[in-house]
């Protein structure tokens, strides 16, 4: 399976082999959803609270005497029917995290590229080595490959100074180490850009990892 080769000016200077272990399965659109369920709740804070009428400042003594005023009955005005009262069933801090195993989110990661892949949104470069810090240098990869607009992730096997630099002030621009990607972040960029060193980092990251689960298994 090849794709263009470009470099950074968004021209063709070859070809690359995809590993089709990565980019030629048929992915499954109900798992890929409980991947991305997974992250999205790992990514929730869970801190939303509100006070109870235990929390409420005041409350000491009963706003009226029960009998004879003509008022409802009321025993504090830490009540949650009184305004600036107690909530009733309010949020509470408490955690969403879920689990999942290392061996189904790399399955994920697979499916996404995958299905990446059969969307042509797989792109790969030379390198991202900027020889000055200008978003100008990056301009022309932009307008060649007709990528204004659209949400790009670049791939990459360590971070390239210049470039991350460069790419601050263009929207939608995102990058990701090949070590740390995973299926959400795939499935929410319109593109993925990888570098050469990029991919054979994330190929042998996951070859590492399966080696060492049969290592565990056994």
């Amino acid at each position: 399976m090849e794709t263009k080769l470009l470099n950074l000016s968004g021209k063709e200077v070859g070809m690359y082999e995809l590993p089709e272990s990565l980019f030629n399965i048929k992915p499954d659109p109900y798992f890929l959803h409980e991947a991305v369920k997974y992250y999205l709740a790992n990514k929730h804070r869970g801190t939303a609270s509100t006070k109870t009428r235990g929390e409420i400042s005041g409350g000491g003594r009963k706003p009226w005497k029960q009998k004879g005023t003509g008022r409802a009955r009321a025993g504090s005005n830490r009540s949650p029917v009184w305004r600036k009262g107690g909530v009733v069933f309010g949020p509470r801090p408490h955690s969403y995290r879920q689990d999942m195993s290392e061996t189904k989110r790399h399955a994920a990661l697979i499916d996404a590229l995958s299905s990446k892949q059969a969307d042509g949104a797989i792109l790969m470069v030379e390198n991202l080595d900027l020889k000055d810090v200008k978003t100008k240098s990056l301009s022309e990869f932009y307008k060649t490959l007709a990528l204004d607009g659209k949400r790009i992730l670049f791939v990459m096997d360590k971070p390239e100074k210049n470039f991350l630099k460069a790419s601050r002030n263009i929207p939608d621009a995102g990058w990701s180490l090949a070590s740390n990607l995973n299926a959400y972040e795939v499935l929410r960029h319109g593109r993925l850009i990888f570098t050469v060193s990029g991919m054979a980092a994330l190929v042998d990251n996951l070859k590492a990892d399966s080696r060492k689960e049969d290592t565990t298994n056994e």
